[in-house]
């Protein structure tokens, strides 16, 4: 497998320049990835992603994936995780908490999804969700031949994912007990509200 070994070459190669040491050691094992996290299903939400989407494209994978360092991870998540995260309330949250790297979306764990109040969802509520959730992703198969960045992109976002989105936002919207009429900073004055509670709870 020549490329194969091509490739590990340059891995032992790049590790034994590096300047840390932990690195230098990995060139005795260059077949070996430094980070080794599988978990069986995760969620990936890149560090950054570009102000002008509406969703940030985020990734529900398994164990066939390693993530790397360019994106957060949520171990172990379920498709009802996904689809809180990936719905406008989510989006909404992030927007207003995230950093920014220039004027594009700095995603935190410990400030966005940390501080993130979640839904308390009926049973029902919940399966609706992860019925949304599975269109999501069954749109994405329909364009196999491109990226999220491609399918997230505003002016060319599949009609059939985009109606899958909003189908999504109207389930987690229900789960938060919003009206479907109800504006973006309408129900960001209510998730503000519920962390504010959560933080007296935990204070107590």
């Amino acid at each position: 497998m020549p490329y194969v070994m091509e490739r590990i070459q340059k891995v032992k190669e790049m590790r034994e320049k590096s300047t840390f040491k932990p690195t230098r050691k990995m060139a005795l094992i260059p077949f070996k990835f430094r980070e080794e996290i599988n978990p069986d299903t995760f969620i990936a939400i890149p560090k950054t992603s570009s102000e002008k989407r509406k969703y940030i494209p985020i990734g529900y994978l398994d164990s066939n994936t390693i993530p790397g360092n360019s994106i957060r991870i949520i171990e172990n998540a379920t498709l009802y995780h996904f689809g809180v995260l990936t719905s406008n309330v989510h989006m909404a949250w992030m927007r207003a908490v995230c950093g920014r790297l220039k004027s594009d979306y700095s995603y935190s764990i410990f400030i966005v999804y940390n501080n993130f109040p979640w839904c308390t969802p009926t049973d029902a509520q919940k399966a609706k969700i992860e019925q949304t959730v599975q269109a999501i992703l069954d749109a994405r198969t329909k364009f196999p031949d491109s990226s999220l960045a491609d399918l997230y992109d505003e002016l060319t976002m599949p009609p059939e994912l985009c109606k899958a989105h909003q189908a999504n936002d109207f389930a987690v919207m229900a789960a938060y007990g919003f009206d479907r009429k109800i504006t973006e900073s309408e129900y960001m004055a209510e998730l503000m509200r519920r962390y504010r509670e959560l933080v007296k709870e935990a204070d107590a």
